[in-house]
């Protein structure tokens, strides 16, 4: 009930992009694909027997070119699981293709902490803070890809979410520097782009169901072009602190279909202090992260009670 009042405030104050449906959009995407279904274990399945069938455009320097506007054809941000469309949520499909379960192997630990979470704290964008990897690549709804031959710059319609990433060889920052959206490094494997983040804040949660990770955790996205309409996206998240194994999800990101669209960025800024004081009259605090060490402290705490809470 706490969470429901939250998330109804937030739309009353403003925040209401955070719950948009990606009904919003229409039919701004180019529909016609070798996988047109939507559903995340579907378009996954038929992406990867296609993978190969497609010899994309390509840069000058020979690569994949990914350039342009894309929309993502997900609600994740609402949560990894399948959930039903209510007054807060557009519904879906689970987006995790890896397990073949669809849940998020999360520890006991964890999942406690996940339902403690949306009692406790408000999601980082209500406070317009960024949104890491991957959750940004499945925040809004459009991007605009635009690539040369060193980097990817990726702009979506959250406020300051950009992302440049490196696509010729060079090593991680140092592990004491924590980013926002952390440190990604691209590389190609054939016509794939794989990108590797590490060094995140810690300060995300993955959905609104507070699922998260620490600043430990390592994520590798896959880009792939399966025709000219049609991207391929799948990250697996890997932290230990927290998930029980690696897992992967998948989405479909679409190509703009819409003639002379712009991307417009849904402006606010850092600590959007007026909304927040609301919030924080009424007990929320935005999620202040975890780090690697105070999960495996909590992890060890939580046995030592027999896992109960």
């Amino acid at each position: 009930m706490r969470r429901r009042f939250g998330l109804a405030l937030a739309a009353a104050l403003g925040v209401a992009w955070l719950l948009a449906p990606v009904a919003l959009h229409g039919q701004n995407y180019v529909t016609t694909s070798v996988c047109p279904d939507d559903n995340h274990a579907a378009f996954h399945a038929c992406a990867t027997a296609k993978l190969k069938d497609f010899t994309p455009p390509k840069t000058a320097a020979g690569h994949p070119d990914f350039s342009g506007l894309w929309r993502r054809r997900a609600a994740l941000h609402e949560d990894l699981h399948a959930h039903p469309k209510t007054a807060d949520d557009a519904g879906g499909p689970s987006g995790v293709v890896d397990p073949a379960d669809g849940m998020v192997p999360m520890q006991p630990w964890a999942v406690a902490r996940a339902k403690e979470n949306v009692q406790k704290f408000l999601h980082h964008n209500a406070a317009c803070f960024l949104s890491g990897v991957p959750t940004t690549m499945y925040m809004t709804g459009l991007f605009q890809f635009t690539q040369t031959r060193d980097h990817l710059l990726i702009q979506s319609e959250e406020s300051h979410a950009v992302r440049i990433i490196p696509l010729t060889p060079r090593p991680h920052i140092g592990r004491d520097i924590k980013l926002w959206q952390g440190d990604s490094r691209g590389s190609w494997d054939g016509t794939t782009l794989v990108v590797e983040t590490t060094n995140q804040r810690g300060q995300i949660f993955l959905d609104q169901r507070g699922r998260f990770y620490t600043d430990e955790a390592r994520v590798t996205e896959r880009f792939t072009m399966l025709d000219a309409g049609t991207v391929h996206y799948q990250a697996t998240i890997d932290d230990p602190n927290v998930y029980t194994r690696p897992f992967t999800i998948a989405v479909a990101i679409r190509r703009n279909a819409a003639p002379n669209v712009e991307l417009w960025e849904e402006a606010c800024y850092e600590d959007n202090t007026e909304s927040m004081s609301h919030f924080r009259k009424i007990g929320y605090q935005v999620y202040p992260g975890i780090t690697g060490a105070e999960a495996r402290a909590l992890r060890q705490a939580f046995e030592k009670q027999g896992g109960a809470r």
